[in-house]
């Protein structure tokens, strides 16, 4: 039975190529979308989270400002609640943390050689090397002694270099204006990758103390990076980083804290569930053409049950079970949808490898699990909306099947 069954099934859907085809055509591109847009969805949040573990590790990122309300962080853009003596202070008196590197930040046009950019201009001390993992290139970072003369010097970035000076140019030694100011560059860091505003390797270090001298004209930090010893520290140094805090700035009340921190791994996860309703909703959105699919695979067995209606009440004439005729029906639709799935998933890797190709700041991850999902759903699809064509193909009458016109 399930040989004749198959026979019967190709010979059906071979006899209608171009309706088989077209109906095909529907699921193939509502899986095909599915796997795309989930590849995309996964690779963006594992791409996001290779650039927030490369900013740091263990970090905890002090920022000014209040905690958040409702989801909301109130104020935290302009507020000016940090000073390095905080920083000092955690440095100090904070057990368990490896380096601390207060930070001003402000972007900046520079020019140097007739070339100019608008970059990031981040003023720090040398323990941000630790704390963001950041290796020098060429050169050297700005030391101790510079840090106190306020000297105006720059380690920059490379995508910094080439905006300026040029790919593959040296540019230790090279003078940068910024703010009509002159600076020697003295070290270029190594390539960290990014884009956008995060790119890493779009900034611009200066002393502390210069950016506070020369840029920013006050003590008051864009933020404190604070690196753990480990991992499982990270908990305990962010509450007592938080208990200094509010002592030094005679707050009792820890939900009117002037300042908001995080740590990596909330930082991941917030990252990671913001790309996880944008999958869910690129997913849904390429999921309602699979819907389609789905109603042109039960148009196209309606219009072969109304066709073959003298053939089925023939077949129920000499002794074919119901059951037999039922199953005949739904075959057709599962393979239909079956053959669409497969070659919906191969399409959808396709168009993930291109997108990978041609959009070099996104790399796709197409996971077993999303490839088993495409064919559920169309294995789904296909049953489901197979159901009724065939039900009623099942439920014919001989005698009216075969008086048929």
């Amino acid at each position: 039975m399930i040989k004749d069954l198959f026979k019967e099934t190709i010979w059906s859907l071979a006899g209608n190529k171009v309706r088989s085809g077209l109906t095909i055509l529907g699921i193939v591109i509502g899986i095909a979308s599915v796997i795309a847009m989930v590849a995309i969805g996964q690779g963006a949040q594992n791409s996001i989270s290779k650039n927030i573990e490369a900013i740091g590790s263990n970090l905890i990122l002090v920022n000014p400002g209040a905690q958040r309300v409702a989801g909301v962080s109130q104020g935290s853009g302009s507020a000016q609640s940090l000073t390095a003596e905080d920083a000092n202070a955690i440095k100090s008196e904070i057990e368990n943390i490896q380096a601390v590197a207060p930070a001003i930040q402000k972007r900046s046009q520079v020019t140097a050689k007739g070339n100019n950019t608008n970059t990031q201009i981040l003023g720090t001390t040398a323990d941000y090397l630790i704390v963001r993992n950041v290796i020098i290139d060429s050169g050297s970072f700005f030391n101790d002694q510079q840090m106190k003369t306020s000297a105006k010097v720059a380690v920059i970035g490379p995508t910094v270099r080439d905006d300026l000076f040029g790919t593959g140019a040296d540019p230790i030694g090279q003078t940068i204006r910024i703010n009509k100011m002159d600076f020697q560059v003295i070290g270029m860091t190594l390539t960290k990758g990014g884009s956008g505003f995060g790119n890493q390797d779009d900034i611009i270090y200066i002393p502390l103390t210069t950016a506070e001298h020369y840029l920013s004209g006050d003590a008051n930090l864009s933020n404190i990076s604070v690196a753990a010893t480990d991992q499982n520290s990270m908990t305990t140094v962010q509450q007592q980083i938080t208990d200094l805090l509010l002592t030094r700035h005679k707050i009792s009340d820890s939900a009117s804290a002037d300042f908001t921190i995080m740590n990596q791994n909330d930082i991941i996860a917030t990252a990671t569930s913001i790309t996880g309703t944008f999958t869910i909703l690129l997913s849904s959105i390429a999921g309602i053409s699979l819907l389609v699919g789905g109603i042109g695979i039960m148009n196209m067995m309606l219009t072969t049950v109304t066709e073959r209606t003298r053939e089925i009440g023939l077949r129920k004439a000499i002794g074919i079970r119901k059951i037999y005729i039922n199953l005949q029906f739904l075959s057709e639709a599962v393979v239909l949808t079956f053959i669409g799935g497969a070659i919906g998933v191969f399409l959808g890797w396709l168009a993930s490898l291109a997108i990978t190709h041609f959009v070099s700041s996104l790399t796709t991850s197409i996971s077993l699990s999303s490839v088993l999902l495409a064919f559920g759903v169309s294995a789904f699809v296909g049953i489901i909306f197979g159901f009724y064509p065939a039900r009623k193909a099942a439920a014919m009458s001989p005698i009216d099947a075969l008086r048929y016109e």
